[in-house]
């Protein structure tokens, strides 16, 4: 299932699209996109995600206007991926202390200490993909502070997944495709209409 929420001009979260696929193609994210903006979704200026492949290239044809935001966590776990399990712990603290920074500037210094550290440690591919991943995982910077611990990550529709799978998976088979579709449906709509969609998600006052 591809599932997108919003955050709407009062502050509060919305569930905006929900449809069955698997993406690994722009022209996938495309559709996908396309359909929520034929649905009446404008004025988006932020796009919270993993970075998946063709992603950000499919943004950028149906939402131009808009900025990327590659979820923070995620950039750590591709970056640790790549290194040992030894290296893993005093690496992460090292990520970490990128986005720990009080402006986008300190940060994007940080991310060039860390990626000379990298390379004096011999691990090359770790270094390339912070030098050249790094900045779309800052975009956040550019927003409200008050906003950051909200937007700098996808984990707020990572626990709505959660929620579905678990409400899905207690079925033994389905009948055919259409009846987990609205299985999925009909939780998204639950959980819409609960306090999940009736409590301010940010405020927009800033």
């Amino acid at each position: 299932m591809l599932i997108a929420t919003a955050v709407n001009e009062e502050g509060y979260r919305e569930v905006i699209g929900a449809e069955d696929g698997v993406c690994s193609l722009p022209s996938c994210w495309i559709g996908f996109f396309q359909m929520l903006k034929m649905r009446g979704l404008d004025g988006v200026e932020l796009i919270i995600s993993d970075n998946y492949p063709g992603i950000m290239e499919a943004a950028g044809k149906v939402f131009p206007e808009a900025r990327f935001q590659q979820c923070v966590d995620r950039f750590y776990q591709n970056v640790l991926s790549l290194l040992k399990p030894s290296k893993r712990k005093s690496v992460a603290k090292m990520l970490k202390a990128i986005h720990a920074q009080d402006s986008k500037g300190a940060a994007l210094d940080e991310v060039r200490e860390v990626v000379a550290a990298l390379d004096n440690m011999k691990l090359t591919k770790a270094a390339w993909l912070v030098e050249s991943g790094a900045d779309i995982s800052l975009t956040y910077y550019d927003f409200p502070g008050e906003h950051w611990p909200r937007i700098r990550s996808s984990n707020a529709i990572g626990r709505l997944e959660r929620d579905i799978r678990e409400r899905t998976s207690t079925a033994d088979a389905f009948v055919a495709g259409e009846s987990s579709s609205m299985r999925v449906f009909t939780r998204l709509r639950r959980i819409a209409g609960s306090r999940w969609g009736q409590r301010r998600y940010v405020s927009m006052s800033h």
